[in-house]
């Protein structure tokens, strides 16, 4: 699906067919948009590929008169066992047009046009305008790492008194949340500076949106290794945990098997066809019934002594 949106002081407006240095968004891109990018634009479509890799790393390359920069935005998927992800933004650009393309339907993007409505932000050139998606990239970063957080308090209220590996594996699962998010922080970062690079031979270039994008990666990636290493620490307590509950319910269960094992063993005796000195008279039932009694409750105060029950 593409959009056309024209560039103004009033942020980006929305319009019904291209204009002259408009922008031109597709997400999710059909035959029609192929089309219109590889046959009526003549995008290299190596650079298409490219984008549509899940893979792809963040870098800037130049092929003819068109430059790709591509990078890495995160992404909220319908997974549960990976609730979030990463995946490849392209920004294809020359004199006269610039192209976004996404092969998802993000949050980013529509947040992204609506910030500049509100802030009424004007796009200098192509590399601000990939600035600032940069900068908008990392907020949304910060965003979902909130969430993982509190994904975080939820999965660490279940483990306190579990002992399934299925609540130690949620765990897990948030933790390869958080690898993709700082491989991809890092990307980005190298990318800001190969930008940064770029636009330092350029005379006026915003130096202050620069420092700004840095500043929000750096805090973003920091805020993910700290999650990362409280979330390693809480795996290995939460394994030793689990581990320690396993052996207190083990430790029950021996002990009630011990006690039950009493009135079992003195039946067991008494009720052999041998004398046993209580077969003729009419209290030996209740005598033995009363003697296992009193040695079961033994068992289980001596049990409770040790802490064993």
């Amino acid at each position: 699906m593409k959009r056309y949106f024209k560039n103004s002081i009033n942020g980006f407006e929305p319009v019904d067919e291209w204009q002259e240095k408009c922008w031109i968004n597709i997400e999710c891109p059909d035959k029609n948009d192929q089309y219109l990018l590889l046959n009526k634009l003549n995008i290299p479509l190596r650079f298409y590929g490219d984008i549509e890799d899940i893979d792809e790393r963040p870098r800037i390359e130049t092929e003819d008169d068109w430059t790709l920069v591509l990078l890495r935005i995160p992404y909220k998927t319908n997974d549960e066992k990976l609730p979030f992800s990463t995946i490849p933004f392209g920004v294809i650009f020359n004199d006269e047009i610039i192209v976004s393309v996404c092969f998802f339907e993000t949050d980013l993007i529509g947040d992204f046009i609506s910030h500049t409505r509100r802030k009424n932000i004007f796009i200098e050139n192509n590399y601000d305008f990939v600035l600032k998606l940069l900068l908008s990239s990392s907020v949304w970063f910060l965003k979902y790492l909130k969430q993982i957080n509190l994904q975080i308090r939820n999965a660490e209220d279940k483990l306190e008194k579990s002992i399934k590996n299925e609540d130690l594996q949620t765990l897990l699962q948030i933790e390869k949340c958080l690898v993709y998010f700082m491989t991809t922080l890092k990307s980005n970062d190298i990318l800001l500076h190969k930008i940064k690079n770029i636009l330092s031979k350029q005379v006026g270039y915003d130096l202050e949106m620069v420092e700004d994008v840095e500043v929000e990666i750096k805090q973003a990636l920091e805020l993910t290794n700290i999650y990362s290493d409280i979330l390693s620490g809480m795996m290995d307590a939460y394994a030793s945990v689990i581990s320690n509950n396993l052996n207190v319910v083990m430790k029950r269960l021996t002990s009630i098997s011990i006690i039950l094992m009493i009135p079992t063993l003195i039946a067991s005796m008494y009720g052999m066809n041998v004398p046993n000195s209580f077969e003729n008279t009419s209290l030996g039932f209740w005598f033995i019934v009363l003697f296992s009694f009193v040695l079961s409750t033994s068992g289980v105060l001596f049990f409770k002594s040790r802490n064993w029950l």
